[in-house]
């Protein structure tokens, strides 16, 4: 599958960075799948993320079906069907039923609940989750990798990671990818060991609902750390405060059936930066919403599949560690 407005997916060496990430995604994961490998235009952020994932959904405590309930459900929320079907063949995988019937589980239910909530700060059930305090940071951890994965994916990849989309055929090949990745889901997962691929990086405050583990902290630390400098080197800081600022007053809305919020935001900027700001402010809020035209308006002046990578990247955490901030 091809990454949308990238020129071209590198191939690392096996010596590189990008390559030991691959290598341990291939042994742990299963495959190398797009919404990891649409990273690979900028090595750290691949291994940011892979971490991430690594250390919460896969050797992350806590119920491993119960994990990909909560990827599932925050993909519905999030309205990315891609990242839905993919996490309901995990959770076939893991737990030897699909979506919907996994939820006839009263725990498996409650988290799905959970999960779904994640949008709703003040929302009762966020502040007593089903899962143990020992677990949270697994869950938690969880929850924001894929309001930003969601992001990422909306924009950048398809509708599924299934040849079809609907019926009997789409049944069979769901089947059949779980059956794929089996394997790599029963496989014993070290905790920490993705940890070496990045140096040692100072935890937030905002994401300080990780650091009850200390290897889910260190996996959320690394990645931020990578997100910032990222961030830095595709936007200006004048378009990172201003929707840094639309952000932090978002309260997990959609908002709004036209983009005069966006622009409204986005009006102190330069010509310039107005492309960037519109890109990154769609991307955080209303992913849906970006389109070709807002794509090619940034690249226009800020060429390089590894300044868009960036920009969206930056976004898409953002939104996330807002989100974060609620749990």
């Amino acid at each position: 599958m091809s990454i949308r407005y990238f020129q071209s997916l590198p191939r690392p060496s096996a010596e590189s960075l990008s390559g030991k990430v691959l290598s341990q995604m291939q042994k742990e994961f299963g495959a190398e799948v797009e919404p990891f490998t649409l990273h690979l235009p900028v090595p750290e952020l691949l291994a940011g993320v892979w971490m991430a994932c690594r250390e919460t959904l896969l050797a992350g405590s806590g119920r491993r079906d119960a994990r990909e309930v909560v990827a599932a459900s925050v993909s519905a929320l999030n309205r990315c069907p891609f990242c839905l079907d993919a996490h309901s063949i995990m959770l076939l995988g893991s737990s030897g039923n699909d979506y919907p019937k996994a939820l006839a589980d009263p725990f498996l239910r409650e988290t799905a609940a959970w999960a779904s909530a994640t949008r709703t700060p003040g929302s009762p059930i966020l502040q007593k989750p089903p899962f143990s305090p020992e677990d949270a940071p697994a869950f938690k951890g969880t929850a924001v990798l894929f309001h930003y994965i969601n992001r990422m994916v909306t924009i950048l990849l398809g509708t599924s990671p299934l040849p079809f989309t609907s019926g009997l055929q789409k049944r069979v090949s769901m089947q059949m990818a779980a059956w794929f990745f089996g394997g790599a889901i029963r496989r014993p997962k070290e905790p920490g060991a993705s940890l070496e691929l990045l140096a040692e990086a100072p935890l937030p405050s905002d994401l300080s609902w990780a650091q009850p583990s200390k290897t889910i902290a260190g996996a959320f630390a690394r990645f931020a750390h990578s997100i910032e400098r990222s961030g830095a080197f595709a936007l200006s800081a004048e378009v990172r405060a201003v929707v840094g600022n639309a952000v932090e007053k978002w309260n997990g809305s959609d908002p709004g059936i036209n983009n005069l919020w966006c622009e409204e935001a986005i009006s102190p900027l330069g010509v310039t930066d107005k492309s960037a700001g519109r890109l990154v402010l769609l991307t955080a809020l209303a992913p849906y919403r970006v389109d070709e035209s807002t794509v090619h308006a940034f690249s226009a002046s800020f060429p390089g599949d590894d300044m868009l990578l960036s920009a969206l990247a930056w976004s898409s955490f953002t939104a996330a560690r807002k989100v974060g901030s609620w749990l």
